[in-house]
């Protein structure tokens, strides 16, 4: 951790929920809450990861089809939240996706798994059967082999806990990344706003794209991540689509949104890749104030009309404005 006594910044840096962690906050409080953000993190990361036996989680997974387990209030809240969102994407957003997650497992693959295992996997990918009782805060899965994964939601809602231990700690400048998912609190000590880059898909080390920021979450979904390329020289990414069990294949290679929640911006990433652009628009006018940027196979950047004034080109890009 390091200080520098003229902006009374510090910084913290680590490893949490299987992702490199930063984190800056400024102030008189900036060290207490940076304490603060770490164990929080560590907390949330029990309660929500699938890994972690111990977790609420991995005890409904392990109870699908038999029973429900009493939720924390983390955990209760971010299934819900996740079944609202899920319910205005149609489809393409679902954490009950969790046995075609574990089927392709991406990180340590070849080759595509079988098509009659991926169609028994799809069978199982229904968030209509996680069954959440808000009277006796329980959670649980109607049928044997389903379980729910958070990999498209939870460092995002884990984004949004941690902005509320800086305020908290009544810190008004803060920058928090959980492994590219990145959210701010406020603006820089000096007024500006935050400038928060887009990986280039395809190179790496470069940026595509800048974005300005106060007080939101910037979060990018892409097939340059988790991947591999089989026997036939084709991309297999871990953006999966419910649907037909595939990595998603509908003409874009990156998303990134910005948003005032980090966990709305964390799902809409996800769901808006899925679905490809046209569709992806259509999802993301449901959700007024979160803005997108597109990069479609072509390496076209398409920015949307918010986001006009915020968005800065790099790398020779042009972006186009929607």
């Amino acid at each position: 951790m390091s200080s520098s006594k003229s902006t009374e910044s510090m910084e913290s840096a680590g490893k949490g929920m299987g992702t490199q962690l930063c984190h800056r906050a400024y102030g008189k409080n900036a060290a207490k809450a940076l304490e603060a953000v770490g164990a929080e993190m560590k907390r949330l990361e029990r309660l929500l990861s699938r890994f972690v036996p111990e977790s609420d989680i991995a005890k409904m997974n392990g109870l699908a089809g038999k029973g429900r387990v009493k939720l924390s209030p983390e955990a209760y809240e971010v299934l819900t939240l996740a079944r609202r969102i899920s319910d205005l994407c149609g489809g393409t957003f679902d954490v009950t996706v969790g046995p075609l997650v574990e089927l392709w497992g991406v990180t340590n693959a070849a080759a595509p798994p079988p098509f009659e295992r991926i169609k028994e996997a799809v069978s199982l990918v229904n968030d209509a059967d996680l069954v959440l009782d808000p009277a006796s805060r329980t959670g649980g899965l109607r049928r044997k082999g389903q379980s729910v994964d958070l990999g498209a939601i939870g460092k995002g809602y884990a984004s949004d806990k941690l902005l509320g231990v800086f305020r908290r700690f009544g810190v008004a400048s803060a920058f928090s990344n959980l492994g590219g998912n990145v959210a701010v609190l406020g603006a820089k000590p000096d007024g500006s706003p935050w400038r928060v880059g887009i990986r280039h898909p395809r190179r790496e080390r470069c940026l595509i794209g800048a974005i300005d920021v106060v007080d939101q979450a910037v979060i990018t979904s892409g097939d340059d991540q988790s991947y591999f390329i089989d026997a036939m020289g084709k991309r297999r990414h871990h953006l999966l689509d419910p649907a037909t069990g595939y990595p998603a294949d509908h003409g874009l290679v990156s998303v990134t949104i910005v948003a005032d929640s980090a966990a709305a911006a964390d799902a809409l990433a996800t769901a808006a890749f899925v679905a490809g652009m046209e569709r992806g628009l259509a999802i993301l006018r449901r959700f007024p104030g979160a803005e997108a940027v597109f990069v479609d196979r072509r390496l076209q950047v398409y920015v949307t009309a918010g986001l006009k004034e915020h968005f800065l080109a790099l790398e020779g890009t042009t972006a186009v404005i929607i």
